[in-house]
């Protein structure tokens, strides 16, 4: 059963100098199997599992945080918003709630994250729920993809939410989603108390490689799920990557919305639905 209210969580980032190291603002919740939840850019930690207390009500421990320069966190030394930086934080949290091995379930960002982890230390992942990736190495570098996150960028340093989102073109998303991902866009980039500390990590996660080539999840050893959005609601994140992805982590089981019409809401948006799938893979941890 879930505990009472969330207890809040501050740690010291994974891996910067002395004096200078980010803090990273968290809570947990919930007693049973730890669960970490890991978000994506621009987001914070309410934004995985969408508030939902599913996770704690079956039986798990849920500890989320927000990434270095995001929501609650200090900003990092230096544009230090790379993925070794973002793993070394993540193993950092570990570390400091006492998790020998969790179940890591993360949204883009946060998934390429969770993956760098359990490729550097697999000791220490039990799971992974792989949700909404975006990273491709073969087309990463891509110098149209990088100038469309350096406009996001500016227009956040620019001009706060108002900015990020005329860069962001909601013109091109397709009418069934528009309202919502307007909705959604505003609120989470209200969240951040440092959005200069996010406009960085805009210019700096999309040149960062979590890992080299996709052959390199042929080695993930754990039970996986990867959760995949078809492209009229999340172009973002091509379902192609997602199938990608659960091709070559061994066992991986692919989830993806039902196709329409109507068209139906991707499963990564539906809080409870998405932590029902968390609550069943880590029944299957070794």
């Amino acid at each position: 059963m879930a505990g009472p209210e969330p207890r809040e969580l501050s740690i010291a980032g994974g891996d910067a100098p002395p004096g200078g190291r980010t803090l990273l603002s968290g809570e947990e919740s919930g007693e049973g199997t730890p669960v970490v939840l890991l978000h994506g850019l621009t987001a914070t930690r309410r934004y995985v599992v969408m508030g939902s207390r599913t996770l704690e009500r079956s039986g798990h421990r849920v500890v989320a945080y927000d990434a270095r320069g995001h929501g609650r966190s200090s900003p990092a030394t230096d544009r230090a918003y790379g993925y070794e930086h973002l793993a070394a934080d993540l193993l950092a949290v570990l570390d400091a709630v006492q998790v020998e091995r969790a179940v890591l379930a993360g949204a883009s960002m946060g998934a390429h994250t969770a993956l760098a982890l359990a490729l550097a230390h697999p000791e220490r992942v039990a799971a992974l729920a792989v949700i909404t990736p975006a990273y491709d190495p073969d087309a990463h570098g891509d110098a149209l993809e990088l100038a469309r996150w350096d406009a996001l960028a500016a227009g956040l340093r620019g001009g706060g939410v108002e900015g990020f989102l005329a860069a962001y073109d909601l013109a091109a998303v397709p009418d069934r989603w528009r309202e919502v991902t307007e909705t959604v866009l505003r609120q989470r980039l209200s969240a951040h108390e440092h959005p200069s500390a996010v406009a960085d990590a805009l210019e700096v996660v999309p040149r960062s490689r979590p890992f080299a080539s996709i052959g390199e999840l042929s080695s993930i050893g754990v039970p996986a799920i990867v959760v995949g959005s078809r492209d009229e609601a999340d172009p973002g994140h091509p379902l192609r990557v997602a199938e990608r992805y659960a091709a070559a982590i061994p066992g991986a089981r692919l989830l993806v919305e039902e196709p329409g019409p109507p068209p139906r809401s991707p499963i990564a948006w539906q809080g409870g639905q998405l932590s029902r799938a968390i609550a069943d893979l880590a029944a299957e941890r070794p």
